[in-house]
């Protein structure tokens, strides 16, 4: 039996490790590799080349819709199933735009989470709990992106990933920090992190710090708790 190679990318040790436990108990899949963060996935991915990687959305450095879209940029055969714990229309569209095959929410059974991990390995697509082909994904995105919360910037682009710096701004203006206090917490200059903050306005479709923020919080991007933890 041809088995479904698999690697699982996420940040929190004992979720990723009761995702690699709930696959190690399946005949048809084997786990191949972990990493949590995304730069580190991207590299595994390109390393190990499994048919199927589940990524955390909410990763430090390049979150999980980043990871998703340098996959399909980069022409990488692996197929995304992302996972999330916000439950948001919004993030699904994103999700499946950005070149994800499956989007569930973290708190998903383990038995359906094997289920889709199969599905995705046939070519199937997974959004909750329908399957679709590419036909049929199709017909979904088409009212969701005209029904979306936002505007998208650019047809062609209807995702534009924020850099890693980017990321490191808007994680900063969250929990509540000037451009002056972002500026020396990351040794950059004012004007520097001024053109950041515009950039970020921009790509998210908002019109102001604090609509950058909420949003990034209820996508699950950044974590209020996320610096402290970190400084622990």
């Amino acid at each position: 039996m041809k088995k479904i190679t698999l690697v699982v990318i996420d940040d929190h040790p004992i979720f990723r490790q009761g995702v690699i436990d709930s696959f190690s108990l399946e005949p048809d899949i084997v786990v191949v590799g972990e990493a949590d963060n995304g730069e580190e996935g991207i590299e595994l991915i390109k390393a190990t080349r499994p048919q199927v990687a589940v990524v955390d959305v909410n990763l430090p450095g390049l979150n999980g819709q980043q990871v998703t879209r340098r996959i399909a940029n980069e022409k990488l055969s692996s197929r995304v199933i992302l996972l999330t714990a916000y439950d948001d229309a919004d993030q699904k569209l994103h999700a499946m735009r950005a070149g994800a095959a499956a989007y569930c929410v973290k708190d998903v059974k383990p038995e359906w989470l094997i289920k889709v991990v199969r599905d995705v390995a046939r070519g199937k697509y997974v959004v909750d709990e329908e399957v679709f082909d590419m036909p049929a994904l199709d017909r979904w995105v088409t009212p969701q992106t005209h029904g979306a919360l936002r505007p998208y910037s650019d047809p062609g682009q209807p995702y534009q990933p924020l850099s890693k710096r980017e990321m490191e701004v808007l994680t900063l203006v969250t929990h509540g920090m000037s451009n002056k206090e972002i500026a020396g917490n990351l040794n950059i200059s004012h004007q520097t992190v001024k053109n950041h903050v515009t950039s970020i306005l921009r790509k998210l479709g908002v019109e102001d710090r604090t609509q950058a923020a909420l949003y990034a919080l209820r996508l699950g991007w950044v974590r209020l708790h996320q610096q402290e933890d970190a400084q622990e």
